[in-house]
């Protein structure tokens, strides 16, 4: 028996692609929407502690000075408008919603202590972040505009 922290996935494959292999086909062509669809891009984050990241932390990763509004949002928050399926959308809205509920899937089946955070007030830069199995920590970044 080993002492491992609770995860969302089954043993780890050797031949198991690797986050970015798993993210990136899903990203390409993939936009955020709010008042400026913005594309989602992978980031990977030095910061590989174990407990959650502090918003302070954050600004520290981003070297923000501390004027910079940071704030921490909840994750179902971030994936409402995008994994919801509506009577209306178009064939190309369906598959974007398909595209962020797969990635959504990946992101709970590969990252723990998963936390969305935002910079800035009007643009706000929006990072979604996770720890691997590895402890490396990773996700994705992309921009929301709310005036």
């Amino acid at each position: 028996m080993t002492n491992e922290e609770p995860k969302s996935t089954g043993p780890v494959s050797e031949n198991m692609p690797s986050f970015p292999e798993q993210i990136n086909p899903l990203l390409t062509g993939l936009f955020y929407p709010s008042e400026s669809d913005e594309p989602l891009e992978a980031v990977t984050c030095y910061l590989d502690q174990t407990a959650p990241l502090t918003v302070s932390q954050i600004k520290d990763w981003q070297m923000l000075p501390p004027a910079i509004y940071v704030d921490e949002m909840p994750e179902a928050e971030f994936w409402e408008p995008v994994i919801t399926d509506q009577d209306w959308y178009s064939d190309e809205e369906k598959q974007c919603t398909a595209q962020f509920q797969q990635l959504k899937k990946i992101m709970e089946e590969t990252l723990t202590v998963r936390q969305v955070f935002r910079v800035g007030e009007t643009e706000r830069d929006v990072y979604f972040l996770g720890r691997q199995a590895d402890g490396e920590r990773t996700g994705f970044k992309t921009k929301i505009i709310q005036t």
